[in-house]
């Protein structure tokens, strides 16, 4: 399904968001699993301040949601939002799939008449 305009400033901070390495690797943690900031910021030799800002980011781009649990405010994709990107990225994908199969069609006609 393609996203209308209206979609378009939440793309826009969506590919954003994905833009940076660091954003990049929390959304695959998060891939397996909710977590909290500490468990995010495990990997990265960065402040927890900076990993808030990532989480922030991603938070605002409606990548990932976050809930609380007790004194624990574990982050979670929101897989709407993925879909929304995906979905996207699928009507260029598939137009440009059928592009080249049209195109080796003709090549293949072209073949078939030298022959």
């Amino acid at each position: 399904m393609p996203i209308d305009k209206r979609d378009d400033g939440q793309l826009d901070r969506a590919f954003a968001a994905l833009g940076d390495p660091v954003r990049r690797a929390m959304v695959a943690r998060l891939s397996r699993g909710e977590a909290t900031v500490n468990e995010l910021a495990e990997p990265f030799p960065i402040t927890k301040q900076a990993v808030s800002r990532h989480i922030q980011v991603l938070e605002a781009a409606g990548l990932i949601t976050r809930s609380r649990d007790g004194q624990r405010r574990p982050c979670r994709l929101d897989p709407a939002a993925l879909e929304a990107l995906t979905s996207w990225i699928d009507t260029y994908r598939l137009a440009t799939e059928a592009q080249y199969r049209r195109l080796d069609d003709v090549l293949d006609t072209l073949k078939e008449q030298r022959r």
